[in-house]
């Protein structure tokens, strides 16, 4: 499909999106998040939330979805985040306590040690340099090393990945 067919492909969804909302809104006001018009966003795989049940599998009652989401939303175009302050990293991810810190730092240690994120220390400690790695990539490292397995998880993940034309980080 060349690029020209793609625009006009998501133009005539964008379209189509907008009927929709005029039949079921009509003229009433309602203040939408539109990307291309509001500062202060960030983007993420449209897979995203799978990734999160598929991580929080293998965490064993530590769920790990809640510390990687803060991390997106704080992800450069290029992959790299540089935490300043974990402390509020901590609170991003749901951990409000006295213990935030040491309860965010496991949450990392996990998603380093399955291969969602690489980590260089750095002036605030060992998680200053975060790159937030293909979750594709990682989940198929994941498959072939046998953590995970080919189950309703996977399938739904993989089914999601073809519907959205998405890359497996080859």
């Amino acid at each position: 499909m060349s690029e020209r067919s793609k625009r006009a492909g998501k133009r005539n969804q964008s379209e189509r999106r907008s009927e929709l909302i005029k039949a079921l809104w009509g003229s009433e006001e309602v203040p939408t998040w539109h990307r291309l018009e509001n500062d202060g966003f960030s983007t993420v795989p449209r897979y995203l939330p799978l990734i999160g049940v598929l991580m929080d599998s293998l965490s064993k009652g530590s769920p790990l979805s809640t510390t990687y989401l803060a991390l997106w939303f704080r992800v450069s175009d290029e992959g790299l985040i540089e935490i300043r302050d974990k402390t509020v990293l901590a609170y991003e991810s749901g951990f409000a306590s006295d213990r935030g810190v040491t309860t965010w730092t496991g949450r990392m240690r996990k998603l380093k040690e399955l291969g969602f994120i690489s980590t260089r220390e750095g002036s605030t400690g060992e998680f200053h340099n975060v790159l937030i790695i293909h979750p594709l990539y990682v989940v198929k490292k994941l498959l072939e090393d046998g953590v995970i397995t080919k189950g309703r998880t996977y399938n739904i993940l993989a089914e999601r990945v073809v519907e959205i034309k998405a890359s497996w980080g080859e």
